[in-house]
């Protein structure tokens, strides 16, 4: 019994039969998981909580009726909303500030092959294998008015009073809340950096240095220069992060002393949790999306990063 082998033409023909976009030389079976995670894990929420911010629920029978404007003018009129937008971005903008110096300056420390130095970098990234909930637990304990050890060295320092534990007062809940988060990710700002300074040419440098510019000018003329598009996008990265804190806030202080310390994704969690207002709390946290998207494309704008 003999069997017929296509000729190389007729596979050919074969393969022309298919679909373009069914062939492997085709981008779009290959992308097609990822679209398809993206679509249910990241698509599918956002369309489902804008659905939710439509309905209007009556907190004494529990009932929803459709009314697409009420959450939105009941939002508009929450000064807590407001209130927890401005204590976000102060934390926003403080944590990042902090970070960025302080994980340029250990960058910089760190970028060498002196001996010992790469137990140093690897020691760097301990914080941030440590879960944010536990993290707020080891603080919350260190900040303890009665046996804290962070606490009794203000004591001493005169920085602080007794009567005024640092959790417990609204002037200085969000910064404490503030150093947790500083303490946690400076080192992600330090492999960032650290990667882009290992990235830089050495020729400029070497130039500089026969011209006899110091090391302060170096930094100030070619380093952060060569740098900007790196620091750029660390900053868009960490920014963003930083708009969803939650579980500092939630572990540390949950959201007080009063609201001093609530967060945009804090008060979601209040209005989710305590009051069971679904559409309400789909409605912050759908206004909590497009001012992280206005920030990000306004800084994406104004600092030119490209992905």
């Amino acid at each position: 019994m003999s069997t017929v082998t296509p000729s190389a033409d007729e596979r050919s023909d074969n393969r022309l039969r298919m679909p373009r976009w069914l062939t492997s030389e085709h981008p779009l079976p290959w992308l097609f998981p990822c679209i398809s995670l993206l679509l249910v894990f990241g698509l599918y929420p956002i369309l489902y909580s804008l659905w939710l911010t439509m309905y209007k629920r009556n907190p004494a029978t529990r009932v929803e009726t459709f009314d697409p404007a009420w959450n939105w003018s009941r939002l508009w009129a929450d000064e807590r909303v407001w209130d927890a937008l401005q204590v976000t971005l102060t934390y926003t903008f403080v944590a990042i500030i902090l970070q960025l110096t302080l994980g340029m300056l250990i960058a910089l420390l760190l970028d060498t092959d002196r001996k010992g130095f790469s137990i140093l970098r690897a020691l760097m990234t301990l914080p941030l294998v440590v879960p944010p909930a536990v993290t707020g637990m080891m603080f919350l304990l260190m900040y303890d008015g009665s046996f804290g050890v962070i606490s009794h060295a203000l004591y001493d320092l005169g920085i602080i009073s007794k009567d005024a534990p640092l959790l417990a007062t609204g002037s200085t809940a969000l910064l404490a809340v503030i150093i947790v988060d500083v303490w946690q990710w400076t080192p992600f700002m330090v492999l960032i950096m650290l990667a882009g300074l290992r990235a830089l040419p050495k020729d400029p440098f070497e130039a500089a240095a026969i011209d006899g510019a110091t090391d302060v000018q170096a930094f100030f003329k070619l380093t952060l220069p060569m740098m900007s598009k790196i620091i750029a996008l660390a900053v868009l990265i960490r920014g963003i992060d930083l708009f969803r804190v939650f579980d500092y806030v939630k572990v540390m202080t949950d959201s007080g002393p009063g609201t001093a310390t609530e967060t945009l994704t804090a008060y979601t969690g209040t209005i989710y949790f305590k009051s069971a207002n679904f559409p309400f709390a789909s409605t912050v946290a759908i206004f909590t999306l497009l001012v992280v998207l206005i920030v990000a494309n306004v800084f994406i704008k104004v600092f030119k990063v490209r992905f």
